[in-house]
């Protein structure tokens, strides 16, 4: 009885919605690499993201309120690649300041999709472990 007590209490209570469930802001996601140091640099210094921590075998990065977390796998953990899109407000400026740091795209900037309000345009990297790193910039059509 008393294990069926101590298992009560550390269950955790809910209670009911009045909204529908749905999840909502991402929080952090996870990038592997295998140069942790390496990788820390490109991020912070070519494509100037703004650095928060290190821990040991982890870097971590504010890109507009979502934690990237910078991480060399261990054991048997999923080693990529893994996408990410930025959103950049001018795809062409964005281009030309990443490659005065010496980035190469893989491919230039070029639109993906038009609707009747603007043009999707995407533009694509690498980083030092082979994810991609792509920007992303919708343009207004103008009336």
């Amino acid at each position: 009885m008393q294990a069926v007590a101590s298992q009560a209490k550390t269950r955790l209570s809910f209670q009911a919605m009045s909204e529908p469930f749905g999840l909502g802001p991402i929080g952090q996601i996870p990038i592997p690499v295998t140069d942790l140091d390496h990788a820390v640099a490109f991020y912070r210094d070519k494509l100037g993201m703004a650095f928060l921590f290190a821990s040991p075998g982890m870097g971590f990065f504010d890109a507009c309120g979502v934690r990237l977390f910078l991480g060399v796998p261990e054991g048997d953990q999923v080693t990529g690649p893994v996408s990410i899109y930025y959103k950049v407000d001018d795809i062409a400026a964005a281009v030309f300041e990443l490659e005065s740091r010496w980035v190469t795209f893989n491919h230039p900037a070029h639109m993906v999709h038009r609707t009747e309000a603007y043009e999707l345009w995407m533009a694509s990297l690498t980083d030092p472990d082979g994810n991609p790193v792509i920007l992303m910039s919708e343009r207004p059509l103008r009336a």
